[in-house]
């Protein structure tokens, strides 16, 4: 447990470090089930926020929360459980603890 958590760490730790791409002008395909992780999405676009409510599971056939509102964090964190990043819900710190967790997530399960 502790090296799974020191390797989310370095990976938060890096997700950090890394820039962030520039907002794309249309907007994104939503994925598809099955679809892995989308390799360019910006942190909080419409993009990346369909991608976590997918794999997360948060909306129920398009019918849930609005996604970045404080109900739809408050459902992340939820299905994170433990894992939950310590960030405050939403913000820009949170979005890349989230995106670490379910890149390495996705990596495990593949």
């Amino acid at each position: 447990m502790r090296q799974r958590l020191a390797g989310l760490s370095l990976v938060a730790l890096l997700a950090a470090c890394s820039p962030s791409q520039p907002p794309q002008a249309q907007d994104p395909p939503q994925p598809q089930a099955g679809q892995s992780a989308p390799a360019n999405a910006v942190l909080g676009s419409a993009e990346w926020y369909a991608w976590v409510d997918h794999t997360l599971g948060i909306s129920d056939d398009g019918h849930g929360p609005d996604h970045g509102s404080a109900e739809w964090n408050a459902a992340v964190q939820r299905k994170l459980g433990q894992e939950a990043p310590q960030a405050q819900p939403g913000s820009p710190d949170w979005q890349q603890a989230v995106d670490a967790l379910l890149r390495t997530r996705t990596v495990e399960l593949k």
